[in-house]
């Protein structure tokens, strides 16, 4: 069997890499580094899926030889029937799981896993725009009720007739990202609005924005790196504070992530007369000082990211449109197209989703040369 080596050679690596991670997460060590133990769980998972359809794999292989060795040297012509009935099954069952096999060995993106921030803002199209921001919004609702995702409402400006300026939510369940992430971009409906008294048909359009919920923010300091020295405090405090050495004072060379550069961070603290506790508190300053600096640099990022999924509500980079005198619904980026406009924004739209990642599929593959 040439052709299906590399599947299998593929497989078969992964299989000592399932028994390794097996094991690890029934080690007690593993399981109290919440962390580490909640990464290798969902690793577990997804190679458990892979070693299920290679299990399913090789008995289709074997099936195959089984049934065209029956047909070369079996007499017997009830068996010869069966055979190939079961080898024109296990053939046509064969590229249908190679194909399984080939997406669940596409690389994952770890965010996809996440939690997600959504946003939706009324572009072009005035209180019109508005209204489908709504409709938009509460399309994500259904959806997310369908799917037992928790959706909380973080902030929202109504619009004059109804519907939303702008709305920000979020959104919690499993592979939220992974699923949503598609949804990043311009909407565009195109129907006579309730708002419009002569029957004209408009067009308007609403930016979709889906953000992968940052991890909670961390601040690691090597703390022998840390050069104290102390000093005697002076000023005003009566005779002990100049003749104890209570006030400390702390370098630590901190590299900046943004410049890569590194810079010495300097935190005196005289508080207390007690040296201990001006070490506490020097420490404390330390640990928010860089935390302060290091989260600007994840704002920033989360900002970047944030202008890059949404263009300006510009009607010409459309991602979708809903079309409503022909009750259908077209996405632009692989030209998929559903005529169920109203059960779609009921909340209707894995079909869509389901498209999408294919098609996403479909590119990482070539890239990785399956």
């Amino acid at each position: 069997m040439p052709e299906n080596n590399s599947i299998l050679e593929k497989l078969d690596g992964l299989e000592a890499r399932y028994e390794e991670v097996s094991t690890l997460i029934t080690d007690p060590d593993v399981i109290a580094d919440q962390g580490r133990y909640v990464k290798l769980t969902k690793e577990w998972k997804d190679l458990g899926d892979i070693m299920n359809a290679r299990k399913r794999y090789i008995d289709c292989l074997n099936s195959i030889e089984e049934a065209k060795d029956i047909l070369t040297n079996e007499s017997d012509a009830d068996m010869k029937d069966m055979a190939r009935q079961e080898l024109q099954y296990n053939e046509e069952l064969k590229p249908k799981l190679e194909e399984e096999i080939k997406i669940l060995l596409v690389p994952k993106d770890p965010e996809d896993a996440k939690n997600v921030q959504m946003e939706i803002r009324a572009g072009t199209g005035g209180d019109e725009a508005c209204l489908f921001a709504g409709d938009l919004f509460n399309m994500y609702k259904r959806y997310c009720d369908n799917k037992g995702w928790q959706l909380s409402v973080t902030d929202a400006s109504e619009g004059a007739v109804g519907g939303f300026k702008e709305i920000d939510f979020a959104i919690s369940g499993t592979d939220v990202y992974g699923t949503l992430k598609y949804e990043s971009g311009v909407h565009r409906v195109q129907r006579v609005p309730v708002t419009e008294s002569n029957g004209r048909m408009q067009t308007s359009a609403a930016t979709v924005a889906v953000l992968p919920e940052a991890d909670k923010f961390e601040v690691n300091i090597n703390e022998g790196d840390i050069k104290w020295d102390t000093f005697r405090s002076s000023g005003a405090g009566g005779q002990n504070v100049n003749k104890v050495e209570s006030g400390v004072r702390l370098r630590y060379p901190w590299k900046n992530p943004n410049t890569g550069e590194v810079e010495e961070i300097l935190i005196e603290c005289t508080e207390t007369r007690d040296q201990p506790k001006n070490k506490e508190r020097a420490l404390s300053r330390l640990y928010t000082f860089i935390h302060d600096r290091e989260h600007q640099k994840y704002v920033d990022d989360i900002a970047n990211r944030r202008k890059s999924l949404v263009s300006t509500g510009d009607r010409s980079a459309k991602i979708r449109t809903y079309n409503f005198p022909q009750g259908r619904v077209t996405d632009h980026r692989i030209g998929f197209t559903t005529h169920d406009l109203q059960g779609f924004l009921g909340g209707n739209i894995q079909d869509m989703i389901d498209a999408l990642t294919v098609a996403e599929n479909a590119e990482k593959m070539k890239e990785s040369e399956l």
